[in-house]
């Protein structure tokens, strides 16, 4: 079983592209060793919105002669991505066929009291004295791709032995079934103390996220 931690920079929010990719290749969950590591910018083919230039300071002018954003791949090999928010690198990444392990998942179930669950809050609540200089590089892709190994060794620990990438994955899919409705008239209320009308009306819409739905069928 192959698995990478992987992270994007994009051009924004809205038909998001690639413009940096990187991925660290792991050995096991129980060592974390890392085997090969790449990182590569990429032309898009819009600008660069100043939301995204104001998070990750990526000039348009400096990715002229990169290779075109459709150029990505992750390697053909990969199993399993690993991330904070995965999805939404998952999705940018044209949404390749790959299970996803999701650090910020696992960081709002190890770490429920915490005010934020953003990938830089927890490498300052894991590691307080050198997270400045962690962070210095934070939202470029590899040095991110860093920081979330950083993060997922102090999970792995907070769960106990993970046998391998398949019981991670596992792990991660039961913390994405949220505990709490995020939104809505019932926003903050223990997803069991929702009433039942609600529940079944959520349940009949199109868009719901399906762990969503797997905590309301609970």
């Amino acid at each position: 079983m192959t698995a990478v931690i992987f992270d994007t920079e994009t051009t924004g929010t809205a038909e998001p592209q690639i413009i940096e990719a990187a991925w660290l290749r792991l050995d096991s969950p129980a060592t974390l060793n890392v085997t090969e590591q790449f990182e590569q910018r990429y032309r898009p083919s819009q600008r660069i919105t100043l939301g995204a230039l104001a998070v990750h300071h990526i000039y348009d002018e400096e990715l002229v002669d990169c290779p075109l954003h459709t150029d990505f791949k992750l390697p053909s090999d990969v199993q399993y991505i690993i991330g904070h928010n995965i999805d939404y690198d998952w999705k940018v990444a044209g949404q390749p066929d790959v299970k996803r392990i999701c650090t910020l998942a696992l960081a709002r179930r190890y770490y429920p009291d915490a005010d934020s669950h953003s990938q830089s809050a927890m490498i300052y609540l894991i590691d307080r004295p050198n997270a400045r200089n962690l962070l210095r590089a934070a939202h470029s892709a590899l040095a991110d791709t860093q920081n979330c190994r950083s993060l997922l060794a102090n999970l792995i620990n907070l769960a106990g032995p993970v046998a391998d990438w398949e019981a991670l994955w596992q792990l991660s899919e039961q913390a994405r079934i949220p505990k709490v409705m995020t939104f809505g008239k019932h926003k903050g209320m223990p997803i069991a103390d929702v009433p039942a009308d609600y529940k079944a009306w959520l349940l009949r819409q199109s868009d719901v996220d399906p762990y969503l739905q797997a905590a309301l069928r609970r």
